[in-house]
């Protein structure tokens, strides 16, 4: 898997979003989304959004993935 493939697969799965992702070893990665999608959802919520835009590769060809969801008045504000 490689950090390409994962977001291109988020940013389609949420449109609109800003998406970034880093992971040098193929297996564990890191992803920070900005969405406006996330507006008035709990974390767990915005976790399991992106979690969903990966479906099967979560857990196989994914094996750990960090995501910080956070919202474009969030992400303003330096977070």
């Amino acid at each position: 898997m490689d950090t390409s493939t994962i977001q291109h697969l988020i940013a389609q799965g949420l449109p609109g979003a800003q998406v970034e992702v880093q992971g040098e070893d193929g297996v564990h990665f890191q992803t920070r989304v900005v969405s406006e999608q996330f507006v008035g959802k709990l974390p767990l919520a915005r976790h399991r959004m992106v979690y969903a835009t990966l479906g099967e590769l979560m857990g196989g060809a994914i094996h750990a993935l960090s995501v910080r969801a956070l919202t474009p008045e969030e992400a303003g504000k330096g977070n």
